[in-house]
């Protein structure tokens, strides 16, 4: 078959050259026929990569290969079988909940699988790359039996368009209970976030499992209660955990039923966190560990002023409710956001405080690797200050 070669500027070329992935729309010139279609992308004349195209969206190629190596099925099951290689490497029986293809940092751009148990969930990032579902899908059904994967679903959509399908194998259990370094947690396969849950801040959760032992603790964001459960077996006198979504504190208390830690000794608050933080200032009431790990408040590069102001508000209030020596765990999830932006939004101008120094700024964990050339792969903040 034919392929079509999309041209490149030498400048625009040359991050391809050193491994980003993504080609925007407006740095390529020639046609591409339709969603998925294999491309050459070029310099004069000379070929620098293959990728996938899409008819739409901002990202014209998600780049696969460099110079003249074919995106096919053989392709897909080696980067497949590689992926699941690191993971059988990385992961022991205590934690049977991670990512096996994190998409770029797998050099399977477009492509997003997480494990939860005997069950695999995988979400195409858009519909160029969804295209190859029906060659994607069996191989990693085939490859991911060595970690003990039974099932493979396919999420699409979003929002009310959210829609999960079987991809292989038989119907799996849709609220499986699956383990983190051997804390149990519910995890909804149908209607969570993401692909189930937030697999990304796992090692984070067990940091702040350590950090509060006899410590009372207030988890903004909690969702379906991740740190608030870690927090409880580390030793918390007490968690209060706030979110708007009552149906994710009722998830975070079965987890926490399963680990055999009692919801009655802790606080589960259905409020806007904002809100929660200003009556809670009004009122007098601290805790000795704040976590802040709120959603993305920058969708696209626009957004970032306003979403740094947003982190500032933020911040600065979950320090008024900070005992003296307490321990601040702020994190951000957006790329548009970069670590050193994040920090300027936790330093002492915007605190109104100097009682404070970070002490750790985590990323992602290591199922969730990183491009050295893709900055954009590095989109977790987790600042720890004392």
């Amino acid at each position: 078959m034919t392929l079509s070669t999309l041209n490149l500027s030498a400048r625009a070329a040359e991050p391809v050259r050193r491994g980003h992935p993504w080609v925007y729309r407006e740095q390529v010139s020639g046609s591409i026929a339709r969603d998925g279609e294999e491309v050459r992308l070029a310099v004069k004349g000379e070929v620098v990569a293959r990728g996938i195209a899409s008819a739409s969206g901002p990202i014209a190629v998600r780049v696969w290969t460099r110079g003249e190596t074919s995106v096919d099925e053989k392709l897909f099951r080696q980067r497949i079988a590689r992926a699941v290689s690191l993971r059988t490497r990385w992961f022991d029986d205590t934690t049977d909940a991670f990512r096996v293809i994190h998409g770029e940092g797998d050099r399977m751009p477009g492509v997003v699988v997480d494990r939860y148990g005997a069950t695999c969930v995988v979400a195409f990032d858009d519909a160029a790359i969804r295209a190859h579902h029906a060659s994607i899908v069996p191989i990693l059904a085939e490859e991911t039996r060595a970690l003990g994967v039974e099932s493979v679903l396919v999420r699409s959509g979003r929002g009310q368009d959210k829609r999960v399908e079987l991809g292989a194998g038989p119907a799996p259990e849709m609220r499986p209970c699956v383990k983190e370094h051997g804390v149990p947690f519910i995890v909804d396969l149908e209607k969570g976030q993401k692909t189930g849950a937030f697999l990304d801040q796992r090692e984070n959760r067990k940091r702040v499992g350590a950090l509060a032992r006899g410590k009372t603790v207030l988890n903004l964001f909690s969702y379906t209660g991740g740190f608030s459960l870690h927090a409880a077996l580390g030793g918390a006198t007490k968690v209060t955990s706030v979110d708007v979504a009552a149906q994710g504190h009722a998830t975070a208390q079965e987890s926490f039923k399963r680990a055999g830690v009692s919801p009655s000794g802790h606080e589960f608050v259905t409020q806007d966190c904002f809100a929660f933080l200003e009556q809670a200032h009004k009122r007098g009431r601290t805790w000795d560990l704040v976590i802040s790990d709120p959603p993305s408040f920058a969708p696209n590069e626009k957004s970032v002023p306003n979403a740094l102001a947003s982190y500032r508000a933020l911040h600065k209030a979950c320090i008024t409710v900070l005992a003296r020596g307490g321990i601040f765990c702020a994190a951000s999830c957006s790329s548009h956001v970069g670590a050193e932006a994040f920090a300027s939004t936790l330093d002492d101008a915007s605190l109104e405080t100097d009682a404070l120094r970070m002490v750790a700024l985590h990323g992602a964990p290591c199922d969730h690797p990183m491009l050295a050339a893709f900055p954009e792969g590095r989109y977790l903040k987790f600042a720890v200050l004392e």
